[in-house]
């Protein structure tokens, strides 16, 4: 089965539907899980401000892409997007329904659509950060050559 999806803005109750919809499924016998699409609630101890489920409303009802890091650790919409699709892939495997709750439209649509995110660069970061640095007006006359909008 498909994912469902329930979104709206900050503090409109998606949450307290997910989980109530979750609960309602779990009773009928189809497996349900909760799988956040929320970017700020992957990062441990960020609790009160994200609106995380509490440990009670965890303990009803399975949930998925929660403290997967800390904040301190770089995390990217690309590993997002690859281990949120695992939980997806692996309640679905078992036969069940996952369920989206979240209201960052980004993080949805890198589960949801086939987002092209590409990966990082180091090291062709850290040579542009150098030329930024020492010779921003060559750098900008490139990125204008190659995309006038963009410059």
């Amino acid at each position: 089965m498909k994912p469902v999806a329930v979104l709206g803005p900050t503090a409109s109750g998606k949450s307290a539907l997910a989980l109530a919809v979750a609960a309602e499924l779990n009773a009928t016998g189809t497996v349900a899980e909760l799988v956040s699409v929320d970017a700020m609630q992957v990062y441990r101890g960020m609790d009160i401000g994200t609106a995380k489920p509490t440990a009670a409303e965890r303990a009803l009802v399975v949930h998925h892409g929660l403290d997967l890091v800390d904040p301190s650790e770089e995390f990217t919409v690309a590993e997002f997007q690859r281990r949120v699709r695992d939980s997806v892939d692996d309640i679905e495997r078992r036969g069940g329904v996952a369920i989206l709750v979240g209201g960052t439209g980004l993080y949805l649509r890198a589960v949801i659509d086939d987002l092209g995110i590409p990966g990082q660069w180091p090291d062709l970061r850290a040579e542009l950060e150098r030329r930024a640095a020492t010779e921003l007006p060559v750098l900008f006359a490139e990125l204008a050559a190659l995309d006038p909008v963009a410059a």
